[in-house]
């Protein structure tokens, strides 16, 4: 009877251990949202829009560039753009119903622009989220990573990254459309991503961030799924992983203007300049996460796809 006390009591101590060991990223189970109405110019059609951000639940009021609200890490491709004082909007996550709550919704479209009633331009957007945020307004075209300040501090190191997921693709023609050249077809299947990096930051007297890779995790999502991938742990490798059998080209070492960007201390939006792999022993200043329903790039993917995601944790 001891015996069967004490092992139950063990069981109950290791459950606990190991929920401990597992960290709810903030806002991580897109339970809550902030809605912005944002009304386009009349030039484009003069309707208005409903973007979504994570973080408390509440409203932004539309007119205004959105920065994070309540403590939320997490910024995403929903965008208010002005250029030459033109308001347009693209919105590609949305909330969703998962388990009793609210899931990621990420989406790939095309996004249209009419000027009095005809089609000017169109371009594909996908949907992404991660932890960082939009630096708005949206000014123009050219660049979009530039838009983006990736990856937020984080001294931890966590063994890897855990969440719900889904993810569909209708498995139509995989594109390139930018809005201001023709459509081009890109080789290869469109897919969902996700990626994690940790990085060893620093800043140079000019402005400039430089790094050194800590942790890298990457995960295609290829196959569609008719029902949800619950609770699904990919594992962060640390140090130099070049030499190793699951090492993929998506891995590599990332530099220049088709890298990241983060803001620097002047509050310039500036490339993160990835410059070797640090010990595996080493100690991280950020956390670069970033889901996407499309990969290769901007204004590439598949007219469809779409990645939910929920339950975003840290396992250690």
């Amino acid at each position: 009877m001891f015996s069967k006390l004490v092992f139950t009591t063990f069981c109950g101590l290791f459950a606990v251990s190991v929920l401990a060991q597992e960290e709810l990223i903030k806002f991580g189970n897109f339970d809550s949202w902030i809605t912005r109405s944002v009304k386009e110019s009349l030039l484009v059609g003069g309707k208005t829009q409903t973007l979504y951000e994570i973080g408390p639940k509440g409203t932004f009021d539309g007119a205004r560039a959105y920065s994070n609200q309540g403590g939320s890490p997490w910024g995403n491709s929903n965008i208010y753009a002005k250029v030459a004082g033109v308001v347009k909007t693209n919105v590609s996550v949305f909330p969703d119903a998962h388990k009793g709550g609210q899931c990621a919704k990420l989406y790939t479209h095309l996004v249209s622009c009419k000027a009095i009633g005809v089609v000017n331009i169109s371009a594909l957007a996908s949907g992404s989220i991660f932890l960082g945020n939009i630096i708005e307004p949206i000014t123009g075209t050219s660049n979009p990573m530039s838009k983006m300040s990736l990856g937020i501090p984080f001294t931890k190191r966590p063994k890897a990254v855990k969440f719900d997921y889904k993810f569909y693709s209708p498995g139509g023609e995989r594109i390139r459309e930018t809005g201001f050249s023709k459509r081009q077809k890109v080789s290869g299947k469109d897919m969902g991503q996700v990626i994690c990096l940790l990085q060893k930051r620093w800043e140079d007297a000019d402005g400039n961030i430089h790094a050194l890779r800590v942790g890298t995790m990457h995960k295609y999502f290829s196959q569609n799924t008719s029902d949800w991938k619950e609770a699904q742990t990919f594992t962060i490798h640390y140090g130099d992983i070049t030499g190793e059998s699951y090492f993929q080209n998506s891995m590599k070492l990332m530099s220049g203007v088709n890298g990241f960007y983060a803001l620097n201390s002047k509050g310039k939006n500036v490339p993160i300049q990835e410059e070797g792999w640090a010990e595996a022993d080493e100690t991280p200043t950020h956390i670069i996460l970033k889901f996407d329903s499309s990969h290769g790039g901007a204004y590439v993917g598949t007219i469809g796809n779409t990645l939910w995601v929920d339950n975003v944790k840290l396992v250690y």
